[in-house]
């Protein structure tokens, strides 16, 4: 597999080819970040959409030896709250039931899985929205808290912090399932 800065080095030149293999490599990591932030698979489908057409607009403004990940994750968060801005001067209109997958845990019934499941995703949906940022960024693509500065803004040690206080409000709102689950947060 070719590495994404080659990728991108070929992509600033213009060929159409390494742009496909990136967003055939990143399509869904993009969609899984947005889909968390927005809450809304539709929205996320062309959210991701627009961040791949800002990558190929924009991919002469990306630095040669950068991090890709940070750069496109950055353009996909900003677009997400272009969208979530929007969606606050508008009438709220009912989100579709979205689900991102369940746990694969044999001792439990369907039905605790998808009621866990939907409590967690409702708790993040309601975390502030730097924090929701901070927390799908790592936990779920697995970014380091430089590359989520890279990508939101910020410090290492303010995503931390960040990242620390949707912990403990996850936590808080969520304690029934923390006990149950012996302390760990999952299905999000």
């Amino acid at each position: 597999m070719t590495d994404d800065a080659e990728l991108m080095r070929r992509v600033r030149e213009g060929d159409e080819v390494a742009f496909g293999a990136l967003m055939a490599e990143w399509e869904l990591p993009v969609k899984r970040v947005l889909g968390r932030i927005v809450q809304n698979s539709a929205d996320a489908d062309d959210l991701a959409q627009e961040t791949f057409i800002r990558i190929w607009q924009n991919r002469e403004r990306f630095l040669p030896g950068a991090a890709f990940r940070p750069w496109m994750f950055a353009i996909a968060v900003n677009l997400a709250r272009n969208r979530l801005r929007w969606w606050r001067r508008r009438p709220l209109v009912e989100l579709e039931d979205w689900e991102i997958g369940e746990s694969s845990a044999r001792t439990e019934t369907a039905l605790e899985r998808k009621e866990r499941a939907e409590a967690v995703r409702t708790a993040v949906g309601r975390l502030p929205l730097d924090q929701r940022e901070v927390l799908v960024l790592f936990s779920y693509e697995g970014l380091s808290h430089a590359e989520i500065a890279a990508s939101v803004g910020g410090t290492p040690k303010s995503i931390e912090a960040k990242l620390y206080r949707a912990r403990e409000k996850l936590r808080s709102g969520l304690r029934h399932w923390v006990e149950d689950a012996g302390g760990e947060i999952t299905d999000c």
